[in-house]
Formats: structure tokens, sequence, C-alpha cells
């Protein structure tokens, strides 16, 4: 059956999302339709809407979600409906390269490079007002029901709470994994957060539960120092409150440079500046933050040369499918609380006030 539901279409880039009644097609086989409990609003979202993430028009955005599965396609062996899923904008097909080797995660079936804004098949499971809409990242999760492929969803314990969770599906993970398992922080080290939205936030817990001795972080907005104390922040820096750069305020501060820093933001100036500050042999510094398009970055090459690494990390190194579950396992077992994380609940047809809440720092 086709389901008729409430989609929050962006029909062109820079406008406010438009609440519209959506056609939602029945999964074909090996998909998923899923109705959507709860879903967080992401940077990279906004990207889109700015034009700085390029995307095809119309189409229906959203990937940090959770849900109930409604039915599945035929061959579909590993959800059934009833129940508790996250779908992932990192899919897990388990038969490609980088599914195969231990050190990937970015599994070669994601859209997140090819950006061709349809299922794997090459086509679209909604419509609106008789025109085709595309899917986001293959997740589409501004919406009431959206289909997903089988691998891209993975089934998470009945007991666990959608609407806090559903952070487990892109920022909370990308963050906590980014410090633990991309960088793998070790016990007493010095870690530089630059960035302390949602996901730098998630660094911070990471480099917490790895054991840094001491967590900096860095933001221009002083609003948000509170919030990355109580979540494991040791120092707290504002960059515009010293004339010098700030990678050299990080190494006064430490004497060195940090063992780990970390770009949480997406910007070129702030990535060269988290590689600068960290120790000139050994540091390693992650790109966290979606680098806006059609940016290019230049650096000293001697800042590589001394033996700094220089990573990047998405959706925090992990293989989505497998980890996921265990990620909420974890969740119920309290080894994180996932709850000061979350600023504010609104209903969904308030996304756009949440969308000026995300762009006001808020």
């Amino acid at each position: 059956q086709v389901i008729k539901c409430k989609a929050a279409v962006l029909w062109e880039a820079n406008k406010p999302l438009s609440m519209e009644e959506v056609e939602v097609a029945p999964p074909k086989a090996h998909e998923v339709r899923i109705k959507i409990v709860a879903t967080g609003i992401c940077r990279s979202d906004d990207h889109v809407i700015t034009g700085a993430l390029v995307m095809p028009f119309p189409i229906i955005l959203g990937h940090e979600a959770a849900g109930i599965v409604e039915s599945v396609g035929q061959g579909v062996t590993s959800v059934k409906p009833g129940d508790k899923v996250i779908p992932l904008f990192i899919p897990q097909c388990g038969e490609c390269s980088t599914c195969l080797n231990t050190k990937g995660n970015v599994c070669c079936k994601t859209d997140l490079g090819s950006s061709s804004g349809f299922l794997p098949d090459g086509t679209s499971r909604f419509t609106c007002k008789g025109k085709t809409i595309h899917h986001f990242v293959g997740t589409s999760t501004f919406t009431e029901y959206t289909v997903v492929h089988e691998y891209a969803v993975a089934k998470i314990d009945s007991g666990a709470p959608l609407e806090k969770v559903c952070l487990i599906g892109c920022g909370f993970s990308t963050g906590y994994g980014a410090a633990v398992q991309t960088a793998k922080v070790d016990p007493g080290s010095t870690c530089a957060v630059f960035g302390l939205g949602g996901v730098g936030l998630s660094v911070v817990m990471g480099c917490k539960a790895a054991g840094a001795s001491r967590i900096i972080a860095i933001d221009i907005n002083k609003d948000k120092f509170a919030k990355a104390k109580e979540l494991g922040a040791t120092d707290c820096v504002n960059p515009k409150d010293f004339k010098k750069p700030i990678h050299e305020v990080l190494i006064e501060m430490t004497g060195q440079g940090v063992d780990y820093s970390f770009e949480v933001i997406g910007r070129t100036e702030t990535m060269s500046s988290a590689l600068a500050c960290c120790q000139h042999n050994y540091g390693v510094s992650v790109i966290v933050g979606l680098p806006p398009a059609a940016q290019k970055i230049t650096f000293d090459p001697m800042l590589l040369f001394t033996g700094r690494s220089w990573k990047g990390s998405v959706f925090g190194g992990w293989k989505s499918k497998d980890s996921v579950p265990k990620l909420v396992a974890d969740y119920m077992k309290k080894k994180f609380d996932l709850g000061p994380l979350i600023t504010h609940t609104l209903p969904f047809i308030k996304i756009n006030e949440g969308f000026d809440l995300l762009r006001t720092g808020k």
C-alpha cells in the first residue's frame, strides 16, 4: 500500500522546509519502510539548505533518527514489522572492499559521495504533487514514513527510548567514535576539541570515556562552555579572547601541543589550526566536521613531515549495522548519557524553528 503522510520537503536552496503531504511507496525487494518516531537535526542537513553540500532538489532531508518497522520487502531477513530501528546513512552491505576490511567503515553503497538522491536501484519512493522527491543519503528522516535499503537499517533494543537513541544515528556516534575509535585516545593524554555543538560535545564525552586527563574545549560561543565542562572538558577557550592564533595559545597551554585534536566544525581554517596545535611528532588530528563543497586547504607540509597524523572520521569509524545496536545497548547499560545533548524537543511541524535554533547556536 502507498502511505500518505506529512513530510518536510526542501524544494530549493535557501528556502524554509515546506510541510507537505507526500506519498511513500511500499518497499521493494530488500527494502524496509519505517515509521519515524524521532529525528535529530544536524548541521549536514543545513549544509544542503544553504548549498554548501550539493544535492538534487526537491529532497527530503534528515539522517539522524529512530523509528519502528512498518513493512518489509521481499527477501528482508534482519528486521520485521514492529522492530525498533535506526536508519544508517553509512550503510553496511557486508560485501564491498571497505566492509570486508577491518579498518574501514564507509561502505561503498553509501550515497554520501555520489549524491544521487535515490535508493540503490536508482529510483525514489517519494512523490509529492505528482513530482518525484529525492532521498537524502539513503535515509530521509524528515517524514512520518521513509523507505531504506535493508543494509541501511539496524535493529535495536525493543526497550530503547527512541527520542534519545535517535542521536546514535549520527551526532553522538560520530563524535564519540572519533575519539574512541578513530583517534583511539590514550588514558592520560591531552585533547583539544574545536566546536562544541552536539557532535563536539560527543567528542568530549569520548575523550573522557577513553581516560584523557586534559580536555580543552574551544568555541567562539561561550554559552557552550558550561555544558562542555559538565560532560568532561577541563578547560574552555574562546579564540576571540586572544590576539594570537589559537594554535599558539594551545601550544603555550600544554607546553608542546596536544596529543589529539578534533575539528568538529567543518571549516578549513580550524582544520589547519587543529593540525598545528597537536604535538609535532606523535600528535594526531582528526577531521570530524563535514567540509563545505569546493573549498581547498593549504598548509605547510613540514607540519606532517615531523610525524603528525591527519585523519578523517565518518560516523565515528563505526561499522554501522554491527555497532549501532551495541551503542544502544551501552546506552541502556548507562555507559553514557544522551540527555545533556538534547537542548529542545519540538513537534515535527516546528522543524524550521529547530533549524533557527541550530543556526543561532542555541
